[in-house]
């Protein structure tokens, strides 16, 4: 079948989860949750994979090892589709892109790259660009004060405290989101996101090393 967006009884299952995060509850709906809210986003990523690269759809299973809420149930569902992040929750669906937290090394390459003029004035006409389609970009994990070895009067500071950069919009519910209007959505982000996802690509890389967090 052909993506044609999530019904009302996708968020109607989120709401009654967010109110009774039980496996109780779980069981008693989660014929709603394949056919309404997993069936809906496999078959977006299905139509999205071509153009964008390869999904995963996590687990709606919290990890309650090392957390006080042990709430058994995500209340939403969430995907990776190539660089982008999806979401689907009661209050309506979001999405990211870009390094949400970056290793030593990723960090460093960064600031290296947001420091120099050639790359870090090509950051910012990037960011530009993508705002330019109504999608937000900012800083996640953000410094109080300029990184060791940078100076507080840098003209890029706001963008060397950064730890990590991510492109995100958020789309309250309503009737579009039961039609295909919400793959143009998420069609249309990926696509304006993608900038800031090759400049990232281009001048951070990958890394081995573990996320910091200092």
């Amino acid at each position: 079948m052909s993506f044609g967006g999530w019904p009302a009884e996708a968020l109607d299952f989120y709401e009654g989860l967010e109110a009774d995060n039980s496996k109780a509850y779980w069981t008693a709906h989660k014929a709603i949750y394949d056919e309404k809210v997993l069936g809906p986003m496999s078959e977006l990523l299905e139509e999205l994979a071509p153009e964008f690269g390869e999904a995963k759809i996590f687990r709606p299973y919290r990890d309650v090892r090392f957390s006080k809420d042990k709430s058994p149930y995500k209340t939403n569902i969430s995907a990776v589709i190539g660089d982008g992040y999806l979401q689907l929750s009661a209050q309506g669906l979001a999405a990211g892109s870009g390094m949400y937290m970056m290793a030593p090394d990723q960090l460093d390459r960064y600031r290296q790259a947001v420091a120099s003029d050639e790359t870090g004035a090509e950051l910012e006409q990037v960011i530009a660009g993508v705002e330019g389609h109504e999608v937000a970009v900012h800083g996640h994990d953000v410094l109080k004060t300029a990184p060791r070895g940078y100076p507080a009067d840098h003209p890029r500071i706001a963008l060397l405290r950064y730890k990590g950069v991510v492109a995100w919009k958020e789309w309250p519910a309503g009737p579009w989101l039961g039609t295909p209007a919400a793959k143009q959505r998420v069609t249309g982000f990926l696509a304006a996101s993608m900038p800031l996802c090759a400049w990232l690509e281009v001048n951070v890389g990958e890394s081995t090393a573990e996320p910091t967090r200092r």
